[in-house]
Formats: C-alpha cells, structure tokens, sequence
C-alpha cells in the first residue's frame, strides 16, 4: 500500500513538474535580472570598443516567424517602460538598479517563448553613409574580440567583411564600392546577423580587400554586423 501511495506522489510531481514547464514556455516574459546580468558584461569590458555598440536583441525561433507589431516592455511592481524594438528586433537595454531590485521582467507582446532573447554586438552606423574599409575591419576585430572574450571557441576565427541590413522592401539598396570609381555591391535576401533564422532582410555584403577602398550608402543600414571564419 505505501508502495502504492510513493509511485502516486511521484505521478503527481511529474505532472505538476510537466505543467510549470508548459506554462514556462508558454509565457509572455523572461527575467530581467537574467537578462541584466549578460547585458552588464559589455559595460565592464576594457578593450577597444569605440567602434561597435551593445543591444538585447529579440529575435524569432522561427526562419519565417515575424516581428511586426513586437512589442517589449519592462514591467514590475514599481516599473513599467516600454523599449522600442527596431527593424531587426534590437532594443537599447536600460542598466537600471531600482528594476533589478524590483525583480522586474522583460514581457512581449507574444509568447516568449517564440523568441529568443539575446544580447546582440553590431558595428555603429555612419550618419554621412560613408565607411573607409580600414575602419570597417577595425570595427570587425572589436567585435569578434568581445565575441573571443565570452567564448574561448571563437580563437581560430578571423574577420573576413561585414553585412549591411536593409528593409526588403526598400528595393535596391545601391552600395556602392568606390576605388577610384563606384562599384554596386550586389544584394541578397538574408538575415540581419549570420546566427539569425530570420531571413526577411536585403543584405549586402562587403569582403575586406583594399584597406584604402570606401564604402558608399545612399541611405542608412538597420544594421551593420561583422562576419568573421
């Protein structure tokens, strides 16, 4: 009989384990202690940096999921501020104390689980649209530094270009090249980063070649993000 009342219990606590689990994936939030924790490693890292920026990036799980209407907020019992999301799903992430000691949470507008939530390094974008390839592999080795710095298995890798993200339904982005002439660069449809699922960008790409050469956007990128092998 107490045989039978032990494999009972533990029936019942594999279930109640099952549903906290659904109910987990099934949520609209994450913590933003959690969240805090991995965004406050970029503020306190010493190397060169001046040429790159750090963001929380919310990115689908889905190759075709979108992020029109995404909504993200930060929510507690004495906090509420909502974050923009830009076109690749980036947010500029609040390093506030008083909502971590709120025990805030990050909540979408969709079920979190749907989505990564990942801190996301990305190359400054110019305003003039002007880029010198000298700079533009400067700006690649500080983020595959800070990529080394947080995983040891990124030593063997080197920058070979970058990615310039643009809306797909912009058309042609018209980047040019220029050495002595102006060059188009081609363009592809993509994804914003080279570990997003998510492909509904135009993108071009630039492999670094001549360091005196420049590069030439009529109008701004969403986002520049380096490629290193």
């Amino acid at each position: 009989m107490n045989i039978h009342r032990h494999l009972f219990a533990c029936i019942a606590l594999l279930l109640t384990a099952g549903t906290a689990a659904a109910q987990s994936q099934e949520s609209d939030w994450v913590s933003y202690r959690d969240a805090y924790r991995k965004m406050v490693v970029f503020e306190k890292y010493g190397k060169a940096k001046n040429l790159i920026q750090h963001q929380l990036q919310v990115m689908p799980r889905e190759r075709n999921a979108a992020l029109d209407g995404l909504q993200l907020t930060l929510v507690g019992s004495a906090t509420r501020l909502d974050l923009p999301l830009d076109a690749t799903g980036r947010a500029v992430f609040p390093l506030q104390k008083a909502a971590y000691d709120d025990n805030a949470v990050l909540r979408l507008n969709r079920k979190a689980g749907q989505y990564q939530f990942r801190p996301r390094v990305s190359i400054v974008v110019q305003p003039d649209g002007l880029y010198d390839a000298a700079d533009l592999r400067s700006a690649c080795e500080q983020v595959l530094a800070y990529e080394r710095y947080l995983n040891q298995s990124l030593s063997g890798k080197r920058c070979v270009g970058v990615r310039f993200v643009f809306s797909k339904g912009a058309g042609d982005p018209g980047v040019r090249l220029r050495k002595g002439d102006l060059a188009a660069l081609p363009s592809i449809d993509g994804a914003a980063f080279p570990d997003d699922p998510y492909q509904g960008f135009r993108v071009v790409q630039y492999r670094f070649g001549d360091s005196t050469a420049q590069i030439v956007t009529p109008s701004a990128p969403l986002a520049i993000s380096a490629i290193y092998e």
